[in-house]
């Protein structure tokens, strides 16, 4: 039904839709705990990545150390040269009471490094001491070398004392040892640094300690006595 008001025509029809009202769509923001449980499965992903690389490796080695059995080096004193013995009282009168004393002394030293391993072993400068009753008098180096495997090498060194001086006690024993006894005790200490080399690898470091006695005779200026043994192996 058509109705004509103020000249205008309304069209009423109940059958007509109502529009509807566009609401806006909301989108819940991310979970921060799905995030961390995110992060915490790659965190456990890379550690057992590298806790199974770890034992890999371990494995390998004791593998290779089971095969190879790798025996400790053999690095000895074989021969001692006394070049030269002095010993110079500083008082005038050279008796058992001398307040002081000048030693001078050279000592050449070779040593044997054997071997017996199936791989190579490379040693590190080494650094040996010659004493008397526990006062350092000289000190002589061997450089670091490689020896291969299976082999037996020679190495040398030279240790000088120049007029070191010694006071009472001891310089009264030195003269002593020297004019009485013609037998002076000295002793050798030092330590090597070896390492064994596998496929381009080198293992970590061990130690031995090398301790010698000798005996030499100041009036013949040679070497009376000598012995010498491992005093330790250390990692």
């Amino acid at each position: 039904m058509t109705q004509t008001v103020n000249g205008t025509n309304h069209n009423h029809n109940s059958h007509d839709p109502v529009p509807l009202q566009s609401h806006p769509h909301y989108y819940p923001p991310p979970s921060s705990s799905s995030s961390k449980a995110s992060f915490k499965g790659c965190c456990c992903c890379l550690f057992l990545l590298f806790s199974f690389l770890l034992l890999l490796i371990l494995a390998v080695i004791l593998v290779i150390v089971l095969a190879l059995k790798p025996k400790k080096p053999q690095f000895d004193l074989q021969q001692v040269g006394v070049q030269y013995v002095g010993i110079t009282p500083n008082s005038a009168i050279a008796s058992a009471a001398a307040s002081s004393a000048a030693v001078s002394l050279n000592i050449h030293m070779v040593f044997t490094a054997v071997n017996d391993n199936k791989v190579g072993i490379k040693y590190d400068e080494s650094r040996f001491t010659v004493m008397y009753r526990g006062i350092p008098l000289g000190r002589g180096i061997v450089p670091g070398f490689y020896q291969p495997a299976h082999s037996v090498r020679r190495v040398e060194t030279t240790i000088v004392v120049d007029r070191v001086n010694l006071l009472q006690a001891d310089a009264a024993d030195l003269i002593r040892d020297a004019a009485l006894n013609d037998r002076v005790e000295l002793r050798i200490l030092g330590d090597v640094g070896a390492k064994i080399r596998i496929l381009g690898l080198t293992s970590p470091g061990v130690q031995v300690s090398v301790d010698c006695a000798i005996v030499i005779s100041p009036r013949k200026q040679a070497l009376t006595y000598k012995q010498c043994g491992f005093d330790g192996l250390s990692v």
